[in-house]
């Protein structure tokens, strides 16, 4: 079965009109790496089991550290994180540097931002590839959430309650 061209940029355009929260994904491993990223590819898969999954480019440079560390943490940001979902979205050596005052250990030594509007602590239990990006399942360990509005991104902007942020 043969698939029709696909324009992959009118594909993406498409695509992002699917409004969808953002989340900063964090993980460490035993000698110390430590990576994290913003994501708008979050999902539930379980509720018994307790399992999320996101999904991650195959080609990123994090992907190594998040198949060796063994947990990770997904932290969905508030109308009012615009600027950490920015911050992590861009490459850096020390990404936690700025905000170390916020980072403490979870599960597995995964550093745990405070202040997001929802944290899921997984221990990871599968990572299979599809297409070009990689799924990467975890069972829910521990979680806490807020009441806050959520951070959303919709055709390529940050969006909060609907209008442009």
């Amino acid at each position: 079965m043969s698939t029709p061209c696909v324009d992959s940029r009118e594909l993406r355009n498409a695509l992002g009109r699917f409004a969808t929260g953002v989340c900063v994904v964090t993980t460490g491993t035993a000698d110390g790496r430590k990576a994290a990223l913003t994501i708008n590819s979050f999902c539930s898969v379980s509720l018994d089991p307790p399992l999320v999954a996101w999904y991650l480019n195959d080609r990123a440079p994090s992907l190594p550290i998040f198949r060796t560390s063994g947990y990770f943490a997904v932290h969905i940001l508030a109308a009012d994180q615009q600027e950490l979902a920015s911050h992590f979205a861009r490459p850096s050596e020390d990404k936690f540097a700025p905000y170390s005052h916020r980072v403490k250990a979870g599960l597995g030594d995964v550093p745990v931002l405070g202040d997001a509007l929802a944290c899921f602590e997984c221990r990871t239990t599968a990572i299979e590839t599809y297409g070009d990006h990689v799924m990467i399942l975890g069972h829910v360990e521990r979680f806490s959430y807020g009441s806050e509005s959520p951070l959303l991104f919709h055709a390529g902007r940050f969006m909060e309650h609907g209008a442009a942020a």
